[in-house]
């Protein structure tokens, strides 16, 4: 069982010979990688997972309206950047050097998208007093994603995308249930299927408190939910109520004991949380969040001896 039939095994809800991991860092946490000996973190710990990012589009010199209070009045401008040329080129690289599973990253995908024109509190409120507008720069963020999705998912040496949208804070989502539902979740299930459509993956990346939506994002068809931050949610309470139908890329803690522990520390908590998340498939081992800067590179040794047992 090669690297990416592995991640797919895990993805299916298999038990597979050892747990498949995809540990990403920060700049300055992959400083202290290199205090280790290695030339990058992706050196260091050779993950199951590849990731890579695609063109994409991004707001283009919005007018200052858009960072008031009130409703904009001018356009919502966009440009886009990448090359196609360089990306397609990219993928075939991968795929003919390497047997890893090849996830294509989109972050800020949607409602964070609309955060990044307006400001996240201006935004929050157009969604309490100004539905029509906030529905209509949302639906306008949709289609234009659809468009640029489709512009790369036919490539086969795609396995899977990550689409990215923060809806939690770590007590709860960051806007009720009902509102997600009725502002969000269509949107996002035009992406879901068209990803799936092409015969990839559905990759969710949201931080914080997401499970009161969790069950929706199951009947959505979502395949893997990213980071799974401990401090937000109960672990064994998710592997209870969703792991056979969901799996879980994270959980690793790097609030607490990855920054704060003792290399024991952290293999032992490393362990219990794969060993946990892991049974009947359906995990992929790494922590909740990137790696940063204040985790010493003692402990990112010890994340890297459990990461890499079995293999």
């Amino acid at each position: 069982m090669n690297r990416r039939e592995l991640v797919k095994a895990a993805l299916r809800h298999q038990e597979t010979p050892r747990v498949p991991y995809c540990i990403k860092f920060t700049p300055e946490g992959e400083k202290n990688v290199k205090k280790l000996g290695a030339a990058s973190a992706d050196e260091y710990f050779d993950n199951d997972i590849v990731t890579v990012f695609p063109p994409w589009w991004q707001w283009y010199e919005l007018g200052d309206d858009w960072k008031q209070p009130a409703v904009p009045t001018s356009p919502p401008r966009v440009c886009g950047r990448g090359s196609y040329t360089e990306f397609f080129a990219m993928l075939k690289l991968l795929r003919e050097n390497s047997d890893k599973y090849i996830l294509v990253m989109v972050y800020g995908s949607h409602f964070e998208k609309a955060n990044f024109a307006r400001g996240i509190e201006n935004f929050l409120a157009d969604m309490a007093g100004a539905p029509e507008f906030a529905q209509a720069l949302l639906t306008r963020i949709i289609e234009k994603n659809l468009v640029m999705l489709e512009n790369f998912l036919a490539a086969s040496e795609i396995d899977g995308v990550l689409l990215g949208s923060d809806w939690g804070t770590q007590r709860d989502l960051i806007m009720s249930p009902r509102t997600w539902q009725k502002m969000i979740r269509d949107g996002e299930q035009r992406e879901y299927d068209l990803v799936h459509s092409y015969g990839k993956d559905v990759w969710i990346h949201s931080c914080g408190n997401v499970e009161r939506i969790i069950p929706s994002l199951i009947e959505m068809g979502v395949d893997v939910l990213n980071p799974v931050q401990p401090e937000a949610m109960d672990l064994a309470s998710l592997k209870a109520r969703f792991g056979d139908r969901l799996t879980f890329w994270g959980g690793i803690s790097t609030q607490q004991t990855l920054p704060n522990g003792t290399p024991a520390e952290v293999i032992a908590e490393a362990r219990r949380v794969r060993d946990l998340m892991s049974q009947g498939g359906g995990y992929i081992f790494s922590p909740s969040q990137e790696i940063q800067g204040d985790v010493p590179p003692e402990n990112i040794a010890a994340l890297r001896q459990v990461a890499q047992e079995g293999r």
